[in-house]
């Protein structure tokens, strides 16, 4: 049984707007709305659950009741809202959970269903997604502050680390291969493991992606799947939410 996880308290604030960030409209319909499209047209799993924040109320009146709505009281980072839905006894009897993000708009569910189908059949503790850009320009500029996806020179199938580009050298900042942050896990590893998450950084919240160098510091299995650059496109700014609406036309 595969539950999704969609991350979605985020308040809006950088985009000036009064609306929860994931229904600020993206060419008149809710941006959260174009990834429900996606998970709902992959056939995945109908088992979704939406962890919101301050903004509860309408997203739910905005989204319907089809949805498993968890309240994420205090936004402490994505490894705390995940932390805040595997408390929920649903969440917790999955045998595998995909997180995504709500305010990511381009993901298609050809990747959303690739990705299931690798994580079940390679027995990984963690599958991600990565995307390869052709370089940091126009408007794949964003990509220039996502982690580093590293790899062993002998056997590229193998990923050995993820480097943070504020922790990159110069050399490792020129790798093309990057993490949006999609991941598909072992619900009980994750359960296992998601307490090792600590906050000791400049903004004081629990980041997932740490889980990351967990898994592979233990040996965990760790694998990943290919997506096209612009399904890795996220809105956090009103300069990001016009690029999003001019490459959706």
């Amino acid at each position: 049984m595969l539950q999704f996880v969609i991350l979605a308290a985020g308040e809006g604030k950088r985009m000036n707007h009064s609306l929860p960030k994931v229904l600020v409209p993206i060419h008149g319909r809710p941006m959260i709305e174009y990834l429900l499209g996606a998970i709902k047209e992959s056939k995945v799993s109908d088992r979704v659950a939406i962890v919101v924040g301050k903004g509860k109320d309408q997203v739910q009146a905005a989204l319907g009741n089809n949805y498993r709505y968890i309240h994420q009281a205090e936004q402490l980072g994505t490894g705390h809202a995940v932390k805040v839905a595997l408390d929920e006894s649903d969440v917790a009897q999955a045998d595998d959970i995909i997180v995504l993000y709500g305010d990511h708009a381009f993901l298609k569910s050809g990747s959303i269903a690739k990705l299931a189908k690798e994580h079940k059949i390679s027995g990984n503790a963690i599958t991600l997604m990565t995307a390869t850009v052709e370089d940091f320009n126009d408007w794949r500029e964003t990509f220039v502050d996502f982690g580093r996806i590293i790899r062993d020179p002998e056997n590229t199938d193998k990923i050995t680390g993820i480097v943070e580009r504020r922790d990159a050298t110069e050399e490792q900042k020129k790798i093309k291969e990057v993490n949006p942050g999609y991941y598909c896990f072992n619900r009980e590893w994750l359960q296992d493991h998601i307490m090792q998450l600590n906050n000791a950084n400049a903004q004081g919240e629990y980041y997932l992606t740490d889980l990351l160098q967990v898994a592979m510091a233990e040996g965990a299995k760790v694998g990943s799947i290919s997506i096209e650059p612009i399904e890795a496109l996220g809105v956090n700014s009103q300069g990001q939410l016009k690029l999003v609406e001019k490459l959706a036309t």
